[in-house]
């Protein structure tokens, strides 16, 4: 049972009627008042049973605005089954328990959510924490209600002690997978207590933040329920970073104005449109905390124009396209803030064209364009295509799964992925650590794949390999696997794929073969790190290499402008002298190759190096180089900002913070408003390259920071 009250968050403002990202046009619900109707129960007598209890009111009003037609005796039903058994259950704050499921039904409602997922929403919690049984939801409600119920019943810590919690988003997650609509309940559940999470003790509270952080905020990003995401990271925010997250309140306190200047643009765009003959609803759309805090930190100063952004709702998709041309046409536009994710979907179902404009005064304002089914989507994802299991074929009765035939358009490469991969870790531990990893990864990149002349594609994370591809394509076969083909060429299993690649992976006939320790390095997605782990935990001895094999020369230098040691392997018995190419200045833990040039040294390049590519092409063939012991290292980074006074010096202090020297630094002229900074550097130990790389891109205005690329050309 949930004990949570009133958040002093709230009373702060993060979640009020006014904050940024909360959506206009219905307060907060009185849950005293409500407490207040629900302590009544149904009222007695013959007539009230075919009235809806006041207490449900609130879910009726909102269910009925997106629902004409749906039949409410099922919700009073479901009402009067969750208040009776949650009657004399109080939370922490003194409201009744039965206030909680209301809440979530009514979260739930607002979205749109059809009426089988809000009789679930109201008993919830009946099964975990009253004696109402399983078997009597099934009976009085159906298999579907009873479905979604189970999914997110959380498992007891008296059976799974310290599990329980992993164990339990397991079960959800699996649910999930035949049922999308378990995790919308478990979301709306979530965002509620902790819209009310106030009482708890602050390690408490900060426990069940980060939970909500590493995976129910990730989830519903893939789930597309903006809506509930919004409001999810603004909370977290609260009380993850408190000072944050008051500089931020204050900062939007303190710019009351700041909508003027966007609805000064929004009346231009809205007059534009009408003389244009193009209906479109023109709206500005203020930013929630966490966006403003994002846009701060990336801009730095903000003006007016910052603090939220334009929406224009039109009726068809070609709509959407000439609000665009009308847009660029009056205005000047910011061509590198141009997306289309209308031809190009994200991979949570999100679709909109993404612009900005500058207007006469300087002021910019980005665009949001979309259609109204767009814009109903985009704030409810999964939740907004109702029953997505239900149609001319399919009882509504009918249990979710049980026919193998129904085409689910919420189930998409990533969840499947993750249900994939969670069979395979049958610890706990290993399965909690997985899931918060796979989450982390916020981009999705679609492979296709040939086998056999057999089509197919393959749903990824950003950053995967052929190793990757390899395991989501033939599983534990893929132990065997020796290279790739991507697009048509032999690539390494270290290769980095790409959205749109075309890949088949290469495996032995020797089913004997098995993986290399170093074939962790190159894996990205958990079910190829889980398979790898074990088979090598299985096949100890893969890690050895056996007495009597005959060893490769091997040279050894050290950079001297770094130390950094580099080792290379060659077939003669001379000692090479080895060292960093200058066009991609490797440092560890790179992943590098080298090639002989003129005299017999190795120069070693970043795998993904362009000259790399270009000797490969001209059929140079690379050498074997490792990494020696880790040491300092010498590296060139771009720092791409916005130009803005002090920018220099916060940069140069940044980099002073983390322990690098700067060698040279050279700063490009402004263009558009913006600069770019590229710094060679001096570490003191290669592995702190990454988080000086975290530090520069947080110095404000920073918006990216990469490792310098120079133009290929093949070494003699």
């Amino acid at each position: 049972m949930s004990a949570e009250a009133t958040n002093p968050v709230s009373e702060a403002g993060a979640t009020g009627p006014d904050a940024p990202g909360r959506r206009r046009g219905r307060p907060r619900i009185d849950l005293r008042r409500l407490g207040r109707a629900a302590l009544l129960g149904a009222t007695a007598g013959p007539a009230a049973r075919d009235r809806l209890p006041d207490a449900i009111g609130h879910v009726a009003e909102a269910h009925r605005a997106h629902h004409p037609e749906a039949d409410l005796a099922v919700l009073r039903r479901a009402y009067v089954l969750a208040e009776s058994s949650h009657r004399g259950q109080f939370r922490k704050s003194g409201e009744p328990y039965i206030t909680h499921p209301l809440a979530v039904t009514l979260i739930l409602a607002e979205l749109g959510a059809e009426t089988t997922t809000l009789t679930a929403a109201l008993l919830h919690d009946t099964v975990e924490d009253t004696e109402v049984t399983l078997d009597q939801v099934r009976h009085e409600f159906g298999d579907e209600v009873a479905y979604l119920v189970d999914g997110v019943t959380k498992l007891e810590k008296v059976d799974y002690g310290a599990a329980a919690e992993p164990e339990t988003f397991r079960k959800m997650l699996v649910a999930t997978g035949n049922d999308v609509r378990v995790m919308s309940i478990k979301l709306a559940d979530r965002l509620h207590n902790m819209r009310t999470l106030g009482v708890m003790r602050p390690e408490k509270q900060a426990r069940i933040a980060k939970v909500t952080r590493d995976v129910l905020i990730p989830l519903a990003e893939r789930l597309g329920v903006q809506a509930l995401k919004t409001e999810l990271e603004d909370l977290v925010f609260a009380i993850l970073h408190p000072e944050e997250y008051e500089a931020t309140r204050a900062l939007i306190a303190g710019n009351t104005g700041a909508g003027d200047a966007l609805a000064a643009i929004a009346e231009q765009v809205s007059g534009l449109l009408r003389e244009a003959g193009v209906g479109a609803e023109v709206l500005v759309r203020p930013r929630h905390f966490v966006s403003v805090h994002r846009v701060r930190l990336k801009r730095g100063d903000l003006r007016g124009s910052d603090f939220g952004r334009l929406l224009v709702l039109v009726a068809e998709d070609a709509d959407c396209y000439a609000v665009l041309g009308e847009l660029h046409t009056c205005f000047t536009p910011v061509v590198s803030e141009f997306k289309d994710f209308i031809a190009a979907p994200k991979f949570n179902l999100y679709q909109s064209l993404h612009t900005a404009v500058a207007a006469p005064d300087g002021a910019v304002a980005e665009v949001l364009i979309r259609t109204h089914q767009m814009h109903k989507v985009a704030e409810a994802g999964v939740v907004a295509l109702g029953n997505p299991y239900s149609g001319p074929d399919t009882a509504a009765d009918q249990p979710p799964g049980d026919d193998g035939e129904r085409a689910d358009p919420t189930r998409p490469g990533w969840l499947s992925r993750l249900l994939d991969w969670q069979q395979a870790a049958p610890d706990p531990d290993t399965f909690w650590t997985s899931l918060r990893a796979d989450l982390a990864q916020d981009q999705e990149i679609t492979v296709f794949r040939t086998d056999g002349g057999t089509p197919g594609t393959i749903s990824l994370p950003a950053g995967a390999t052929c190793v990757d591809a390899a395991y989501a394509q033939h599983g534990e076969a893929a132990h065997s696997c020796l290279g790739a083909r991507v697009n048509g060429r032999l690539a390494p299993l270290s290769t980095v794929l790409q959205d749109g690649d075309t890949v088949q992976p290469l495996l032995a006939q020797d089913t004997a073969s098995g993986p290399s320790p170093q074939w962790l390095d190159h894996a990205r997605t958990p079910a190829a790190r889980i398979a790898i782990t074990g088979w090598l935990r299985t096949h100890p001895e893969a890690a050895k290499i056996p007495a009597a094999a005959p060893r490769p020369a091997v040279g050894v230098t050290a950079d001297r402008r770094s130390g950094t040691r580099l080792r290379a392997e060659l077939p003669g018995t001379e000692t090479p002298a080895v060292r960093p190419a200058g066009c991609c200045t490797p440092v560890p833990p790179d992943e590098i190759t080298g090639f002989v040039v003129r005299g017999g040294a190795v120069t070693v390049h970043r795998t993904a190096c362009a000259s790399a590519d270009a000797m490969r092409r001209l059929g140079r063939a690379p050498v074997t180089v490792h990494w020696g012991d880790t040491a300092a290292c010498r590296v060139t980074l771009v720092a791409e900002s916005f130009g803005r006074p002090r920018l220099l010096a916060d940069l140069t202090e940044a980099i002073a913070t983390e322990g690098a020297a700067v060698v040279a630094a050279t700063v490009e002229p402004p263009s558009e408003q913006r600069v770019r900074h590229t710094y060679t550097l001096q570490l003191p130990d290669a592995a702190g390259l990454p988080a000086l790389m975290r530090a520069m891109r947080d110095v404000p205005g920073v918006y990216d920071v990469s490792r310098a690329r120079h133009p290929a050309s093949p070494q003699p």
